[in-house]
């Protein structure tokens, strides 16, 4: 068992390469890196009027910036995950082990409308609100945790009361970037745990760390993610320029 504080090692591993960075976008919902490929991590959703770094990121090398991940400055943690995503990303074959998830309706539920099955009737915590996620209210009894939470949300310290007795747990990948994974991880261990969004770094180790099951997204046309993410586009990207694909068989 590996400890979930080793993530963060782990994906600076990964962010040695010299590869000089092409394009950053960041967008309002999601920042895109392109360098020889291409990693997406959700925007902080923190509104500033200044970046320090803002116009020096082009021809800087991904081994300057993944550094940043352990940052608590909320955009460069961002940039630094998108930049280590479009490395990790692109050379793991874990997307390509799992099931393309192709939902009858929104793209951006396709993860609970693909897990639906298994967590019917189910005490199952969510962290994070997602659009429409009301849609399986009904399906289970089910408890969405928010760092900003809405009327519906329970709040962030609530993880300490509901996720040790749940029988399932959905995690934002997202979770790495704002340093709650470590801790999420360890309250989440008695359940079925789902690491997802298109956040996720496609890594085997994450087997090891507790995590069940994998749902992270294929880019599948970048010219159209690049210009949803650069004209503000949130669940968009997932009808533009991603698919969601999940690792079922990473379970055990």
């Amino acid at each position: 068992m590996i400890n979930p504080r080793e993530i963060y090692d782990l994906m600076l591993d990964y962010g040695t390469k010299d590869t000089q960075i092409k394009e950053i976008i960041i967008g309002l919902t999601w920042t895109l890196c392109i360098a020889e490929n291409a990693g997406l991590c959700m925007s902080p959703g923190i509104a500033t009027r200044t970046l320090p770094f803002s116009g020096t990121l082009v021809n800087k090398s991904i081994s300057e910036l993944a550094p940043w991940l352990r940052s608590w400055n909320p955009y460069q943690a961002t940039v630094a995950m998108a930049a280590i995503n479009s490395v990790i990303n692109s050379s793991s074959s874990l997307p390509n082990t799992g099931t393309v998830l192709s939902p009858k309706g929104s793209a951006n539920l396709a993860v609970f409308e693909h897990f639906l099955p298994q967590i019917r009737n189910k005490n199952v915590c969510i962290i994070g609100r997602y659009p429409g996620l009301n849609k399986y209210a009904n399906e289970m009894d089910m408890k969405v945790i928010e760092l900003n939470p809405g009327a519906e949300d329970f709040p962030a310290p609530a993880s300490e009361y509901l996720l040790p007795e749940a029988e399932w747990v959905f995690l934002t990948a997202t979770s790495i970037v704002n340093k709650t994974f470590p801790r999420l991880v360890q309250l989440a261990k008695n359940s079925k745990l789902v690491l997802m969004g298109p956040t996720l770094p496609w890594l085997p180790e994450l087997k090891q760390m507790g995590i069940n099951y994998l749902a992270g997204i294929k880019i599948t046309n970048l010219p159209a993610l690049r210009q949803t993410v650069a004209e503000g586009g949130g669940v968009r990207i997932f009808e533009t320029g991603i698919q969601y694909s999940d690792t079922s068989t990473f379970c055990y």
